[in-house]
């Protein structure tokens, strides 16, 4: 892929992660939880947006490498 569409892909995925994360927020009634379940909660979503990331950002600097 080039890396134009890696990066398209990137910000798609970054923002499906977030959606799902944010509907399961409020469907799983977490804003009234706990505060040790808000920051699980937190702490998962960040780890997913950031393995989501590391891996755009990987496919994204093999592309140019390899340019």
């Amino acid at each position: 892929m080039t890396v134009k569409r890696e990066a398209l892909v990137l910000v798609g995925l970054v923002l499906a992660v977030d959606a799902i994360f944010i509907a399961a927020y409020f469907g799983a009634g977490i804003e009234r939880a706990s505060d040790s379940v808000k920051v699980g909660f937190t702490l998962v979503w960040t780890a997913s947006n950031m393995a989501v990331i590391i891996r755009g950002l990987t496919r994204i600097r093999s592309g140019r490498m390899s340019s």
